[in-house]
């Protein structure tokens, strides 16, 4: 659908962004549905996010998604957050709402042309659910008594941390870069759930889930994100990277030649992206539309 005065507008904010399918999802999404609707991504140094931010807010956006390094960043550049963002202390989701004349906020879609003049907006974390929904159905994982080793604690990782600890796992081993942060989101887990073992670094045996929650991967010069000094890929039996492009990032291709069970982030990326779009637009979203496009666009099918 041509782009003309009435079009609304949704975008991706990132550094790096080119990697992002985001775009070819989300329109091919609008278009199913007959929505005059577009989606772009654009690459914003965590220095500019907040006028960024504001600066779509004051376009009238309907939303905006929120990925590497900035779902942390963006939780103190909100006017509101949603529960789940409070909980899981990041936003990958930005939904622009209006106040109407009764005092009541709405998303912007729903005032028509005749826009609002107050506007707010409202962090959303679509990521934990669809982080545990896409291992579940690409791993067919059994949560019952896991043992589940996470690489990375930054914003991704934290979600993916606190999700995987409200799961009837029985150990999560934490390893970051920055052994503080990883000890400090341990603490937290434990407080959250005393029941569950948390230990910090590398685990000695088998485990049943290693989850890949850093950028390293993103990028044709990065090398595994681990030690296989201490840990080698073999002693998991489910590798689940974050990252979708590449495709087949060296952790998944050294997964694949020890015969793990392997997935990539793009189940990740579709169920967090069908949250979004639900939320902007008041619609279910086309999640088969929407999973044919990340395939086309990843996968060249």
């Amino acid at each position: 659908m041509p782009i003309n005065a009435t079009t609304r507008f949704c975008a991706v904010l990132g550094q790096p962004i080119k990697h992002s399918a985001s775009p070819a999802m989300h329109n091919a999404a609008f278009a199913a549905l007959g929505l005059n609707w577009c989606y772009g991504a654009f690459e914003v140094h965590p220095d500019h996010l907040r006028a960024a931010i504001e600066g779509a807010k004051a376009l009238r956006y309907a939303g905006l998604n929120l990925t590497v390094p900035h779902k942390m960043l963006a939780v103190g550049m909100m006017d509101v957050l949603d529960p789940a963002a409070e909980v899981w202390g990041a936003v990958n989701t930005v939904r622009f709402e209006g106040r109407d004349g009764s005092g009541n906020w709405l998303p912007l879609h729903q005032f028509g042309e005749a826009q609002p003049e107050s506007v707010r907006s409202c962090g959303f974390n679509t990521d934990a659910e669809a982080i545990i929904r896409a291992a579940s159905e690409d791993l067919a994982m059994d949560w019952r008594g896991a043992r589940v080793l996470l690489l990375g604690a930054g914003g991704a990782g934290r979600v993916a941390a606190l999700k995987l600890s409200e799961q009837p796992i029985a150990e999560l081993f934490l390893v970051n870069r920055t052994g503080s942060k990883a000890a400090g989101l341990a603490d937290e887990i434990r407080r959250r759930n005393p029941g569950l073992k948390v230990e910090l670094g590398y685990p000695s045996g088998d485990v049943d889930l290693l989850m890949n929650a850093t950028s390293l991967g993103l990028n044709e010069a990065d090398g595994l994100p681990l030690d296989e000094g201490r840990f080698p890929v073999r002693q998991a039996r489910a590798v689940f990277d974050m990252i979708y492009r590449p495709a087949l990032t060296p952790l998944l291709q050294a997964a694949q030649a020890a015969g793990c069970r392997k997935a990539n982030g793009l189940g990740m990326l579709l169920y967090q992206g069908a949250a979004a779009f639900e939320l902007w637009t008041g619609q279910i979203a086309p999640v088969a539309v929407m999973r044919a496009a990340l395939e086309a666009n990843i996968y060249g099918l």
